[in-house]
C-alpha cells in the first residue's frame, strides 16, 4: 500500500527536521564560553603591550584660581609649599631660582573685606651688588592682605591692611607668595658685612701705597696742587 503524498513545501522554505533541533540551554551555554574565551588574557607570543595614554600634567594646587568669597565664607585654611623657580616675575631679581617658600594662607572677612593672613618661611638667593655672588636671603614673614576685585575698593580698606587686587573674585595662592616676596626682598641685595663679600676689594690695589702696619693705606688725591704755580707764571 502506497503512502499518500505529503503536502509539498513552498518553495523559499525549509522543511523542520526533528533532528536539527538546538535547545535553548545549548545556545547560552556556547554564548557564555565564547565570552570567557574574549575575556581570558593573552600569554606568550601573544601578549600585546598596554595601551599609553598620555595626558596634560596637572597644575600644582597652589597655581589654581580659587574664589576668595567662598575662602572667606569659610574661612578656610591652605597649606603651601612654592618653587621660587615657578614665580615669574622673581626670575628677574634672583641670582638662583633654587629653593621653597612654605607657609598657610588662612581666609576670613573682616568689614565686608576678604582678609588673607599669610605666613611663610624660606629662602630667596639673590646676587649681592658689590661682589655680584650668589647671597642667602631668609624670608620669614607674617602679613594680612585685603583682597580687593577692582582697584576703586582700595579706598575702602584701612591703614593697617595692604590691597591686593583679585581680579574677577579670583585669586591663586602663587599670586599671593610673589606680590609678599617682591615687597618683602631687598632692592639692593648686599652682604650684611663686607667682608663676607666673596671678592673683596684690596685696598692697596687701589691708592697703590702699602702702610706700615702692612694694611693697605688709600692716598688722597690733590687735584688743585699745582694750580698755585701755574697763576704765578
Amino acid at each position: 500500500m502506497e503512502r499518500p503524498a505529503g503536502r509539498a513545501v513552498p518553495a523559499g522554505r525549509v522543511k523542520w527536521r526533528p533532528e536539527s533541533k538546538v535547545s535553548f540551554t545549548s545556545l547560552v551555554r556556547k554564548k557564555i564560553a565564547y565570552q570567557k574565551q574574549r575575556l581570558r588574557p593573552q600569554s606568550g607570543f601573544d601578549l600585546q603591550a598596554p595601551h599609553t595614554y598620555y595626558t596634560r600634567p596637572m597644575s600644582p594646587p597652589w597655581s589654581k584660581p580659587l574664589d576668595i568669597d567662598r575662602l572667606a565664607d569659610g574661612e578656610a585654611d591652605i597649606d603651601f609649599a612654592v618653587p621660587l623657580a615657578e614665580l615669574p616675575r622673581l626670575r628677574s631679581q634672583l641670582a638662583s631660582v633654587e629653593g621653597m617658600v612654605r607657609g598657610r594662607v588662612h581666609f576670613t572677612r573682616e568689614s565686608r573685606l576678604v582678609v588673607a593672613g599669610l605666613t611663610m618661611s624660606g629662602a630667596a638667593t639673590l646676587a649681592c651688588q658689590r661682589c655680584l655672588q650668589p647671597m642667602t636671603e631668609p624670608v620669614d614673614s607674617l602679613v594680612r592682605v585685603a583682597l580687593i576685585t577692582t582697584e576703586a575698593d582700595a579706598s575702602r580698606v584701612p591703614e593697617h591692611l595692604e590691597p591686593v587686587l583679585a581680579s574677577g573674585g579670583r585669586i591663586t595662592v602663587g599670586e599671593l607668595v610673589e606680590e609678599e616676596l617682591l615687597l618683602a626682598l631687598p632692592i639692593v641685595p648686599l652682604h650684611v658685612q663686607a667682608s663676607d663679600c666673596a671678592v673683596p676689594v684690596d685696598a692697596s690695589v687701589v691708592s697703590g701705597v702699602p702702610s706700615e702696619s702692612g694694611a693697605p693705606e688709600q692716598t688722597t688725591q690733590k687735584p688743585f696742587a699745582q694750580l698755585d704755580k701755574l697763576l704765578k707764571r
